[in-house]
């Protein structure tokens, strides 16, 4: 049986990859207590298609 929390699984996609017009996508997915931080999670990220360290913002 699943746990009762706060804690919702969350989608992170690369903001910079979207620019370059290069094919496929950087995501991640990762964990966020959504009572403490309700805000979109924006985290540093590899993102391994540029090769560089990108911000990653959250999806829906």
């Amino acid at each position: 049986m699943a746990k009762k929390g706060n804690r919702v699984q969350v989608i992170l996609e690369c903001t910079e990859h979207k620019e370059t017009g290069r094919a496929g996508t950087s995501r991640y997915i990762t964990t966020k207590n959504k009572k403490n931080s309700p805000e979109r999670l924006e985290i540093k990220k590899f993102n391994p298609i540029l090769k560089k360290m990108t911000v990653h913002k959250e999806i829906k």
